[in-house]
C-alpha cells in the first residue's frame, strides 16, 4: 500500500513555508480563503517554488462563485497554466463544469494537455457535480492525477461514506483525496472509514498583526464585523499530530 500523504492548503507564502518546515508532503498554493481559494500572485508562486523542497500544486481559479467561466476567463486561466509552468510548479489544480453538473470534458482535456507534464487535480468543483461517479469515470479516463472531495457535502467527515465508495471505484487509476474540515480530531477516523491514501487539510489558524493603532470603523471587506488586524497562517503543531496519525496506519 502507498505511504499515506498530507496535503495543506496554504493562502500566503509565510503559510507554505510553515507547512513544510512542519513536515507536510505537499503544498496546495491558494489566494483569497474568503472565496474559496483564488490564484495566487506570480510572484508568490515563484517565491514558493523556489524556496520549498516539497511538491507545490497551484491553484488556478480566477475568481469565486461557481465554475462555469467565460472565455475571457478561460483564456486569462490558460495564461496562467503557462506562466505556472514555467516557473516549475509540481502541478494545478482546477475545475470546470457545464451549466447541468457536469464535468467539462473538453476544457479539462484541453488543460491536461496544456499543463503536461504537470499533475491535474481536479478540486471541489467535483463537489457540485450532479452524479459523482459518472464524474469520477469522466476523469479517470481523461488521465486527471487526482480528486479533492468532501463526498458532495459540506465537509469530509459527512461525506465520507460516498468517499470511501469513490476510493474503491477508483480502483488505483485516480487518487481520491478527502478535503474539507480535516484535522487531527477527524483524521484517525476518515482514514478508517475512507481508506483513502492522500488528505488535505488547511490546519488554519489566524496570527495577530503588528499595527498598534486600529481603526475599528472601516473594514476593507465591507463586513460589518471585519476583523482586519490578523491574517491566515498554518498551525504547525496540528499539522505534525495529522502526520504522526498517517504513520500510525501506515
Amino acid at each position: 500500500m502507498a505511504k499515506r500523504k498530507l496535503e495543506i492548503c496554504c493562502f500566503t507564502a509565510e503559510s507554505a513555508l510553515r507547512a513544510a518546515q512542519a513536515g507536510a508532503h505537499r503544498i496546495e498554493l491558494c489566494d483569497n480563503i474568503a472565496e474559496g481559494g483564488t490564484t495566487p500572485s506570480h510572484a508568490t508562486i515563484d517565491w514558493v517554488v523556489k524556496q520549498l523542497q516539497i511538491p507545490v500544486n497551484v491553484i488556478v481559479r480566477p475568481r469565486g462563485g461557481d465554475f462555469l467561466y467565460s472565455d475571457m476567463e478561460y483564456h486569462l486561466i490558460k495564461e496562467d497554466i503557462a506562466h505556472i509552468k514555467r516557473l516549475g510548479a509540481n502541478g494545478i489544480v482546477i475545475g470546470f463544469l457545464t451549466p447541468t453538473g457536469e464535468i467539462n470534458v473538453q476544457k479539462t482535456a484541453e488543460i491536461i494537455k496544456l499543463a503536461a507534464p504537470m499533475e491535474v487535480t481536479f478540486h471541489r468543483a467535483f463537489d457540485m457535480c450532479n452524479n459523482p461517479f459518472e464524474a469520477l469515470e469522466q476523469l479517470k479516463e481523461l488521465g486527471v492525477t487526482r480528486i479533492l472531495t468532501s463526498g458532495g457535502y459540506a465537509n469530509a467527515k459527512k461525506g465520507a461514506h460516498v468517499i470511501a465508495q469513490l476510493v474503491q471505484k477508483a480502483n488505483d487509476e485516480i487518487i481520491i483525496m478527502p478535503g474539507s474540515g480535516i484535522n487531527h480530531r477527524n483524521l484517525g477516523d476518515l482514514i478508517v472509514s475512507t481508506m483513502a491514501n492522500e488528505y488535505h487539510s488547511s490546519a488554519k489558524i489566524f496570527i495577530d498583526g503588528g499595527m498598534q493603532f486600529k481603526n475599528s470603523n472601516v473594514s476593507m471587506s465591507g463586513n460589518d464585523a471585519p476583523d482586519e488586524f490578523r491574517h491566515i497562517s498554518v498551525d504547525s503543531s496540528q499539522i505534525k499530530k495529522m502526520l504522526s496519525i498517517l504513520n500510525e496506519h501506515n
